[in-house]
């Protein structure tokens, strides 16, 4: 533990022995509490990441600041040194792995064998554990990042206390693991999203110095009660502060053991609708992730996960209201897919509202992007296009249209381009270090392609999931082309995405207009009503708590939509 933080983080040990529970403890084991301490903590926890004491039997002194002995919980407790010694570098707290029925309060003497578990130094297996009076240790007041030159090491096993409003992050293994990543100064951003200073290893690491993981204390995996999910659903975006709890280590992370619940304030709401974009034509992109008609491939498995996925895939179509929407993730099973989606989202707008564009060429994926359209709204003008270009996995979807009542057109070109997942990658094509993720190379060649079909347009609308963050090459290779991208000229920065990723937010789906078009653009924002959602809302069966599950547009993908405003008269 830092020794700046001692002084007011750790009160004096109590007259353990003139108090109840101390008194009865020396009635109880007097010989026990009369055999002493043989090393402090800190010589247990050593300046470094592992104890210097490996494999050897130690008997330590301290008060119990934090007790996770319950069923399905870490089987332990922790305990800290009230008389710390003086080195910075030292960590004055310590796990216990044992069930000897302890409280926090209680100074205890325990014997075991230090060992390093997962990271974390330990006394496993424990031999004696006496309670022999009460204590009081404060939690260190602590804030991220920490100061330069100091370690989470120092704190390991240490009550802390967080003295800043900290920001929900991440919430992937909420549902699984009970966990949820916090992070100081707001939201993390993926470094290649937007401008910054330095390198985006020197980003990278930055954003890790603002983030801590909160942990359940648990061992049980999908449990049955998941935190936050009362009386609300915990968002990403939400806030908590005064956040207390003692510093653990496991499975490559540190990771915070709350001895005390967090409480996350609403400050991130949900939005009943989209803002208004305005305009006379509506268009929207969004990622429908994997809607199949096939059971057990990509999207559901069974039947009643299917006909919950399309519920919420309607609800999310029928919210965003839009003209024209072009969609990506939906199976490549010719106008199955399409057809079954617009069905119900016709029963639900009304008969006839919605049609599609067949691709006429949607390639060998399992996944093809798809394009549907209000009949009575707009009217495709001339033949669907595509492009034969091998670089392609999923070949690009191009329509022109006009308003009913006339106006300007404007092409709609589609896209969903190579996943940043490195499964066959060689050459040019694997993780180069610099943040962009593997396929970034043939990115860049994709978006080369959609920019040359764009520039024979008269009024190219380029959309899509285009698996790039707004500061990677692939995206520069569109703009540098003369495209505008939309969403930076009307969208805050702080809700500048569509994509939340190891715990970083950054904009994955993108709209960039043709010069002329985009003099016609009245508005564009980002729906977030799935990014900042924990998985576990979403249409699966397996592991989620029934109680969660609405048949509304929240968390219907991974992905948020993005819509548009355009003023064609």
């Amino acid at each position: 533990m830092r020794r700046s933080a001692v002084a007011t983080a750790v009160a004096v040990l109590t007259a353990g022995l003139g108090t109840t529970a101390g008194q009865a403890a020396a009635d109880t084991a007097p010989a026990a509490c009369d055999a002493p301490a043989t090393h402090q903590i800190a010589q247990v926890q050593g300046t470094g990441d592992t104890t210097p004491l490996n494999g050897q039997t130690v008997r330590v002194e301290g008060v119990v600041t934090g007790d996770y002995q319950g069923t399905d919980q870490l089987k332990g407790f922790f305990v800290q040194d009230p008389t710390p010694d003086s080195d910075p570098k030292t960590s004055d707290g310590l796990f216990v792995y044992s069930t000897k029925e302890v409280k926090p309060g209680d100074r205890v003497l325990v014997t075991g064998k230090a060992v390093e578990y997962s990271g974390l130094t330990e006394l496993s297996p424990v031999t004696a554990v006496d309670v022999c009076g009460t204590g009081d240790i404060a939690p260190a007041n602590v804030r991220l990042p920490l100061p330069a030159g100091t370690s989470a090491e120092s704190y390991e096993g240490v009550l802390l206390r967080y003295t800043q409003r900290l920001t929900a992050t991440e919430t992937y293994q909420l549902g699984r693991y009970g966990e949820v990543t916090v992070s100081a100064g707001g939201r993390l951003f993926q470094p290649t999203d937007r401008p910054h200073p330095g390198d985006n290893a020197a980003a990278q690491a930055a954003n890790n110095s603002r983030r801590l993981l909160i942990d359940d204390a648990s061992t049980v995996q999908n449990p049955a009660k998941v935190p936050y999910t009362e009386p609300r659903l915990l968002r990403i975006g939400d806030t908590t502060t005064g956040l207390t709890g003692v510093l653990s280590q496991g499975f490559g992370s540190y990771r915070l053991q709350p001895t005390r619940a967090p409480k996350f304030a609403p400050t991130n709401p949900r939005t009943k609708k989209p803002r208004n974009v305005g305009g006379d034509v509506r268009v929207a992109s969004f990622n429908t992730l994997n809607w199949f008609t096939t059971l057990n491939k990509r999207g559901a498995d069974t039947a009643e996960e299917q006909e919950r996925q399309l519920t919420k895939l309607v609800a999310a179509l029928k919210g965003l209201n839009a003209d024209v929407a072009g969609l990506m993730e939906v199976e490549n099973n010719g106008d199955t897919a399409v057809k079954t989606l617009v069905d119900r989202l016709n029963a639900a707008v009304g008969a006839g509202t919605y049609s599609w564009i067949r691709h006429p060429n949607p390639g060998t994926d399992e996944i093809h992007v798809a394009l549907i359209y209000k009949t009575k709204k707009v009217t495709p003008v001339g033949a669907a296009r595509s492009s034969s270009a091998p670089v392609f996995e999923r070949p690009p979807l191009v329509q022109t249209f006009q308003r009913k009542s006339g106006g300007a057109k404007f092409t709609m070109v589609v896209n969903h381009f190579k996943s940043k997942g490195c499964t066959g990658a060689t050459g040019a094509d694997k993780d180069q270090g610099d943040g962009q993720g593997c396929w970034n190379a043939r990115r860049v060649t994709q978006a080369k392609a959609i920019a040359d079909l764009a520039a024979g347009e008269e009024n190219p609308l380029v959309l899509g999931d285009l698996n790039a963050y707004g500061e990677e090459d692939p995206v520069k290779v569109l703009t540098k082309a003369g495209l505008v991208a939309q969403t930076p000229r009307f969208v805050p920065a702080r809700d500048r995405y569509s994509y939340v990723f190891d715990g970083q937010s950054g904009e994955l789906d993108h709209a960039l207009a043709g010069k002329g078009l985009s003099r016609r653009v009245t508005g564009a924002t980002i729906w977030h009503i799935n990014s900042d959602e924990p998985t576990i809302a979403d249409y699966n069966t397996e592991f989620n708590p029934p109680s969660l599950y609405k048949p509304d547009a929240y968390r219907s993908s991974d992905h948020d939509p993005v819509l548009l405003g355009l003023n064609l008269r």
